[in-house]
């Protein structure tokens, strides 16, 4: 049987076809906006080096709950009832994590273990039958959720532990996890998975990464509108406003001016769309999302921080987040170009926040004159990229 009508007797998508993103996967996304949101609040209330990589490994575990599940519904068809209540399922599991997040290292960490085992390990393990008759994607199916299944004692072990040995052991599931795309998750008597393997619908993974880079900017505007609403337009926040607003106008514009339509053509008519989303979307992503969540803690940090001079958590916060965006980016950029160039524009942007950071913590500088001077960075980024690729502004 060959593998047109392998799939079509079975709950999968045409393979290589195009697979248009479904208003169940955008509703599945409102469970990742409060997870965001999540994040970002535990972040803001926990700035401390322990804190950050709390953070940090949490985030990471989202990210990988929300791409695999991405995955699974570029292959299987949304609209077939059984796929649909697949994702509704994996929607519900997800709010658990997402409710179990400020207190993952405390009282809830058990909760937030076995809703991501269970999420991972039984949304894998849904889909192999519904490779129906494609042997290739069984196997591949199986070899993931084999991978899964290898990672969920080390999940469950570190939420029994006490809390300070919690982060390493989930620091060592999550190595294992993001080891195994890299790996092709090879298992032994069954191998690894090719290339091949992975027929995807470019532009749809192109799109839903698009989708969650809108989700991560969102909580900036929250945080923005929230704060204004909350203590009114006053004159004193009319500034600080303007800079959070512009900052995240500034980074919606370099991904979305360049970044998101190159990527989406490269992804589009590659040969291998599979090794492209697995690198420039499952992997370079994660970076270019985690800055943007950052940026909404120090758009907080602003906003509560009005008339005084910049403080350290504001500088790291703000510094670290904007080098962080441009990095990954730029990586981004450099994988989806076609002389894989790192873009110059983000090697200046990169040094000049190093300057502008090294130089706020060295000297006294308001929280504001900071704020404007990365908003300052970023715009010259988005300058420097645009008169790059267009020549100038009338082209």
């Amino acid at each position: 049987m060959s593998e047109p009508e392998a799939r079509s007797s079975s709950l999968l998508r045409e393979a290589g076809a195009q697979a248009p993103v479904t208003n169940l996967e955008l509703f599945f996304d409102l469970v990742y906006v409060f997870a965001i949101t999540q994040l970002s609040h535990s972040l803001l209330h926990h700035l401390t080096i322990t804190g950050l990589i709390e953070t940090t490994l949490l985030f990471l575990a989202i990210w990988w709950a929300w791409m695999f599940t991405t995955w699974a519904a570029n292959w299987a068809d949304p609209e077939r009832v059984p796929i649909r209540l697949l994702l509704i399922g994996a929607m519900l599991l997800s709010l658990l994590m997402a409710i179990a997040l400020p207190e993952a290292f405390g009282t809830s960490g058990l909760l937030f273990a076995a809703s991501y085992v269970a999420l991972q390990v039984g949304r894998s393990l849904a889909m192999i039958p519904a490779f129906g008759r494609d042997p290739d994607g069984v196997r591949n199916m199986t070899r993931i959720t084999i991978w899964f299944a290898v990672a969920a004692p080390v999940w469950l072990v570190g939420a029994l532990a006490v809390p300070e040995a919690r982060l390493y052991w989930w620091a060592g599931a999550l190595v294992l996890e993001y080891l195994g795309p890299l790996a092709f998750f090879y298992v032994p008597g069954l191998g690894a998975s090719k290339a091949d393997d992975w027929n995807i619908s470019g532009a749809h993974i192109a799109e839903r990464a698009a989708t969650f880079i809108i989700i991560a900017l969102g909580e900036g505007i929250v945080v923005i509108g929230s704060t204004v609403a909350e203590e009114g337009l006053k004159q004193e926040l009319t500034i600080p406003f303007l800079l959070a607003f512009i900052g995240s106008v500034t980074m919606w514009w370099l991904y979305f001016d360049r970044g998101a339509g190159r990527g989406a053509e490269l992804i589009e008519h590659h040969a291998q769309p599979g090794k492209v989303a697995r690198a420039a979307y499952t992997y370079l992503h994660m970076p270019i999302v985690g800055a943007i969540v950052v940026t909404a803690v120090a758009d907080a940090l602003l906003l509560e921080q009005v008339g005084q001079p910049a403080s350290q958590a504001l500088v790291l916060t703000q510094g670290g987040a904007t080098g962080l965006y441009l990095a990954g980016l730029g990586a981004f950029k450099r994988v989806s170009s076609k002389n894989r160039v790192f873009p110059p524009s983000h090697i200046g942007g990169l040094a000049l926040t190093a300057l502008l950071t090294g130089a706020a913590l060295a000297l006294p500088i308001s929280g504001l004159a900071f704020y404007a001077l990365a908003d300052a960075v970023l715009l010259v980024v988005a300058v420097w990229e645009w008169r790059s690729f267009n020549g100038g502004w009338r082209k």
